[in-house]
């Protein structure tokens, strides 16, 4: 039977998880505007690497548009497509590290964003990446099932058979109403599970479970700007897609950006917070770009 001391221990535990939750603001279309202004003045300020950590985008759209023309998998196109949605909170950890230190005063740089395999929190960083990833494949698999419960298992002939059969018919109309609104269902789970997770991992060393509650959290006490925020991220992964997914080469880089700031928006920073202050880059001469690339060697020869 639990004594006096147990539940006085038990309440106390539970008092200080409940502090070690942050303060989360209420929000309002400005802060939204905020936070996307920043993460374009983050993108300007790195346009390079964030184009070089995000290439893999448009490339794997073109190489997903052959393969699926090509497989006769045509119906999975868009459902693909749209799956960028929940994983691009995991794909963009990297932009959220370049944000950070620019955000301390640094100069970052391709390597930096590398580093976040460093991190403390890398690991559940992976978790939660692992959780949108079997959602991604969740929503493919049932994709693939509305379609077949539309058209069966027959393949269209070509792009202009299958349009026209998902466009001028009924069972075509069912289809787009019925993936659309599953495929919401879909996307609303990604953003109410991750809309912070990753930046509040990265900023405050958080477990996966604090990060999901606190998202959680964010979007409860922000309905209408969090809603408002994943129409936004829906409309300009749409426009990214165009023309052949290569648009996704920048609004990758600054939708993970201004998700940065929009953490930054909506938490309270950590009072006990001690941020290391920004470290001085060391210049390289030109001549010795080879050497560059290999430090530990440098390290021997001195």
């Amino acid at each position: 039977m639990p004594t006096y001391h147990d539940n006085v221990t038990s309440l106390t535990q539970s008092g200080q998880k409940a502090a070690a939750l942050p303060e989360i603001r209420t929000i309002d279309l400005n802060d939204l505007h905020r936070a996307l202004q920043l993460g374009w003045d983050d993108f300007k300020a790195v346009p390079s690497h964030a184009i070089v950590l995000c290439v893999v985008y448009p490339v794997l759209g073109l190489v997903l548009a052959r393969v699926v023309h090509g497989y006769s998998v045509l119906p999975l196109l868009f459902p693909l497509a749209a799956g960028f949605a929940l994983l691009g909170p995991f794909a963009a950890i990297g932009l959220y590290e370049l944000s950070r230190r620019r955000e301390n005063g640094e100069e970052p740089s391709a390597w930096d964003a590398i580093a976040i395999v460093r991190s403390p929190s890398f690991g559940a960083m992976l978790g939660l990446g692992t959780l949108l990833f079997a959602l991604f494949v969740t929503w493919i698999a049932t994709a693939q099932a509305i379609y077949v419960a539309a058209f069966g298992y027959a393949t269209a002939a070509g792009i202009p058979d299958f349009f026209t059969q998902v466009l001028t018919t009924t069972r075509g109309l069912w289809l787009i109403l019925v993936g659309c609104g599953i495929g919401f269902l879909f996307a609303l789970l990604a953003l109410c599970i991750s809309v912070v997770s990753f930046p509040m991992m990265l900023d405050r060393h958080a477990t996966t479970g604090e990060a999901i509650v606190t998202s959680l959290r964010t979007v409860a006490r922000n309905p209408i700007s969090m809603a408002t925020w994943g129409l936004i991220v829906a409309g300009l992964l749409v426009l990214g897609t165009l023309p052949f997914f290569l648009g996704l080469a920048v609004v990758i880089p600054l939708l993970g950006h201004a998700t940065w700031h929009l953490y930054r928006e909506v938490i309270v920073p950590d009072p006990n917070a001690r941020p290391l202050p920004p470290r001085p880059r060391e210049r390289k001469p030109a001549a010795d770009f080879p050497a560059n690339l290999f430090p530990w060697r440098r390290k021997n020869s001195a």
